[in-house]
């Protein structure tokens, strides 16, 4: 589990390494970390998997940021420190602006995206914000209630719960505060890398029509639905969403 320097902060990111020439980086959501990715599984697919915790959040330093931009050059700067190339860049979420804010800048290290719970906008409700300032007890329970599927396994939601909890609130306003200044709406039809598009029936939050604009939008896109999941999709469904990126990947 390296922790690398970039730009004066100490970046942690989890690692499996596969031996293989393909890199799998991958960005949690908001109020997040490394740990928020079906890892046992992703380790099957044959590359390097990267799970990084942006900063402030995990096991990294540094502050966490109002900017997609921001992380955006935060992971750059690490995939650069690391020298990776032939990136399979992977968001959920705060995580998938941050893939398309890199997807539009095509850096030559990158190979591919997959946007998990994505949109090409990301307005926040305004009810989040006043409960992250009132009752940061209130705001878990509602998270809590609008980030899973019917179907999410009680240890999945319960672990989630336990994660958010140990996050500091400021993380997460903070968090929050990028995704609601996130709109790429006009610019993703410039982005001519091929994409995976990640979505669940039952996301309240990313809902499909999100899914499916990005899907029609950028060029090189595929789309897949994982029935009955919701926004936590990948750790809901773990093995649908590896087979899906096993397909993707090659």
């Amino acid at each position: 589990m390296p922790t690398i320097d970039v730009a004066g902060e100490k970046i942690h990111a989890a690692f499996f390494d596969a031996k293989s020439d393909r890199n799998l980086v991958l960005v949690h959501g908001s109020g997040g970390d490394a740990t928020c990715w079906p890892l046992a599984e992703l380790e099957t697919l044959g590359v390097n998997v990267w799970s990084v915790d942006l900063p402030g959040h995990g096991q990294s330093g540094g502050k966490a940021r109002e900017d997609v931009g921001e992380y955006a050059a935060v992971v750059e700067g690490l995939v650069k420190a690391l020298g990776l190339s032939r990136v399979y860049l992977g968001g959920h979420s705060l995580g998938s602006a941050v893939a398309l804010t890199l997807g539009l800048a095509a850096p030559a290290w990158l190979s591919g995206l997959v946007l998990v719970g994505a949109g090409a906008r990301l307005r926040v409700n305004p009810a989040i914000f006043e409960a992250l300032a009132n009752d940061f007890s209130g705001a878990l329970t509602l998270m809590d209630s609008v980030i899973f599927g019917p179907a999410a396994p009680q240890n999945v939601r319960e672990a989630m719960r336990l994660r958010m909890a140990k996050t500091d609130v400021s993380v997460m306003v903070s968090d929050f505060t990028a995704c609601d200044r996130f709109d790429v709406m006009k610019d993703i039809r410039r982005i001519t890398l091929p994409a995976l598009v990640v979505s669940g029936s039952a996301d309240v939050l990313t809902s499909l029509k999100y899914g499916r604009f990005l899907a029609d939008n950028i060029p090189d896109a595929e789309l897949v639905v994982l029935e009955g999941a919701g926004h936590m999709m990948a750790l809901e469904q773990p093995g649908a969403f590896a087979g899906a990126l096993a397909r993707f990947l090659g």
